[in-house]
């Protein structure tokens, strides 16, 4: 009796899917044989004890789904909630991160941001130190060796001012509070012209070299602030730094950081990290900073997919971005973010993982591939 009954619910929940089924599967097989069964569960219907079948699987059915909801609830409720913080207009300079400004000391930065989720060596010749919650409330930093600190970073809405300029400001508005921006800076006995199209201001101050990007995208709307101690700008003899495997591997994580901390910042999820990708990535940008070329196809006419595939990489879909010549992984991200169809690849919600590998030419000009996949 127990196996019939299963038997007669099994048969209703396969009854009860089929217009979910029947569509596709007419196409291949002719279900006109099903009709006289159509029919005899249909008079099946007004029996009692299939009512009483069809409350029982009801009932199961919504205390499942019950069930479910509370395990999914708990589990939402167990991922932190993104906290902004309470932001204080700076005391001693223009601008701030966080509450943290440029001088502020080792201790300040512990009591406002924690630890680090990670360090890594930056173009200065210093390390950027990473904070964020789950990418959200993303600041990078550095300290001279005195333990102040000397740079400051952050793509999101952390930006306060004694002017009102913040987060989502207008160039106008920026232009207006702090004057035209500077059109060459000097290194050494070397003067680099800025051009006006890369989406970023530079301000010179008595005590600091502010960089302001912005959003092509949305109007030209502050996306992110570098502010960058005078005396740690002006320590660099040129553009480029010397590309070593500690300044590859930092440029390679930091990209990394920038990715995701833009992705959740417009409502996306975090990717994962992909060691075999990033080898492929890696393997491109050597090959065009060693054959001085810039392209998704290499000189054998490969494809990024069939670079991977050879690498016997498998994935759903996957796709490329590449950058040439950004003296740091802040401009090559931030120039990414500003062009369509880089910016397509990075807010894109199907992906899953990101493998990212960076090479220096012989003037040590970088080259930056970026590898998304759908696993």
């Amino acid at each position: 009796m127990k196996r019939l009954f299963l038997f007669i619910l099994f048969i209703l929940l396969l009854y009860s899917a089929k217009p979910y089924w029947e569509g596709p599967a007419s196409r291949y097989v002719n279900l006109s044989f099903l009709e006289p069964v159509d029919e005899k569960i249909d008079t099946l219907l007004t029996s009692e004890s299939i009512h009483t079948a069809i409350r029982f699987v009801t009932d199961a059915t919504d205390k499942a789904i019950l069930f479910l909801t509370s395990q999914l609830s708990s589990e939402e409720e167990a991922i932190p909630a993104e906290e902004k913080p309470k932001l204080a207009k700076p005391v001693h300079t223009q601008l701030s991160i966080h509450n943290i400004e440029l001088g502020s000391t080792e201790e300040q930065v512990v009591a406002e941001l924690g630890e680090p989720k990670n360090h890594s060596l930056n173009e200065y010749g210093t390390v950027w130190y990473t904070y964020h919650d789950h990418y959200h409330n993303f600041v990078m930093l550095s300290f001279d060796e005195n333990g102040t600190v000397n740079a400051l970073y952050t793509n999101d809405d952390l930006i306060s001012s004694t002017s009102g300029i913040r987060y989502g400001s207008s160039k106008a508005e920026v232009r207006k509070t702090f004057g035209e921006p500077i059109t060459e800076i000097r290194k050494g006995l070397n003067i680099y012209l800025l051009q006006e199209n890369e989406g970023f201001d530079v301000f010179q101050s008595r005590d600091a070299y502010t960089y302001v990007f912005y959003d092509l995208h949305q109007q030209d709307k502050v996306t992110a602030v570098q502010l960058i101690a005078r005396s740690l700008e002006e320590k660099r003899n040129g553009i480029y730094a010397a590309g070593d495997a500690a300044l590859r591997s930092g440029f390679e994580r930091q990209l990394f950081d920038l990715t995701n901390a833009a992705r959740v910042r417009h409502g996306l999820s975090a990717l994962q990290w992909e060691g075999k990708v990033a080898e492929t990535a890696r393997s491109h940008s050597i090959d065009m900073a060693d054959h001085d070329y810039f392209s998704h196809e290499n000189l054998q006419g490969k494809s990024p997919f069939d670079r991977m595939k050879d690498d016997g990489i498998t994935f759903r879909s996957a796709g490329e971005n590449l950058a040439y010549g950004q003296s740091s992984s802040i401009f090559a991200h931030e120039g990414l973010m500003n062009s369509e169809g880089h910016r397509e690849n990075i807010l894109l919600d199907t992906y899953s993982h990101l493998g990212i590998g960076v090479a220096f030419n012989e003037k040590s000009q970088p080259y930056y591939t970026e590898n998304f996949l759908l696993k």
